[in-house]
């Protein structure tokens, strides 16, 4: 049986994925709402977000999302999040990358090459681990599921509206159908959790 890759994203009321975590995040763009997450700290979701984390046996990032990470978690081995910088650090990581990449953190393989060969190395991922995670990293996220290389999307959607920034699906975006695959859940600061499965093709009807 393969593995699954599943894609985690923090979003807003209208789609906005960028920069949730700090104000240096990510300012392209000029995006001046880095950070905006930090406001919803929710027991019930971090709850989720730890499990997920202590499930993945490897960890998919973009480049951009990759620095970050590389220059953060390392550093952050004890203390209340601790367990997610150890984790990281035990655990194989692989970013995606046109460019590549010298990678500084331990346990790093780049995949790089054409948009084919990018893929197919991503697939693959699927025959060597269980349960692979790619955590923010927008553009790439929005490559798999233009692309529908994913298993599973699980969206924690903010009750906040920015009018501006990276959304998860902007316009151009690849026409496409998803299940939900579990009931929402909902956080004491009104933050939703919703998973997503791929589902084909849209199909259109006549409601009248």
């Amino acid at each position: 049986m393969r593995g699954r890759i599943v894609i985690d994203l923090f979003t807003t009321l209208d789609g906005v994925a960028q920069a949730p975590g700090g104000p240096d995040e990510d300012t392209s763009g000029g995006f001046p709402f880095g950070g905006w997450q930090a406001p919803f700290e929710d027991a019930v979701i971090g709850e989720d977000v730890g499990s997920g984390i202590r499930r993945m046996d490897a960890l998919l990032l973009g480049r951009r999302t990759y620095d970050i990470f590389a220059g953060y978690w390392p550093h952050h081995t004890d203390g209340p999040e601790g367990f997610i910088g150890r984790h990281f650090d035990a655990i194989p990581k692989y970013v995606a990358t046109r460019t590549g990449v010298d990678p500084e953190w331990a346990g790093t393989s780049v995949l790089t090459g054409s948009d084919a060969e990018v893929a197919a190395a991503v697939d693959a991922l699927r025959d060597r681990h269980a349960e692979v995670h790619v955590i923010g990293s927008v553009d790439f996220s929005q490559t798999l599921l233009r692309t529908r290389l994913y298993d599973e999307l699980k969206l924690w959607v903010h009750p906040v509206v920015l009018g501006q920034g990276k959304k998860v699906f902007p316009d151009g975006a690849a026409p496409a159908r998803l299940r939900l695959i579990a009931p929402a859940v909902s956080g004491p600061t009104g933050t939703l959790l919703l998973r997503y499965a791929p589902d084909g093709d849209v199909v259109t009807g006549d409601m009248t």
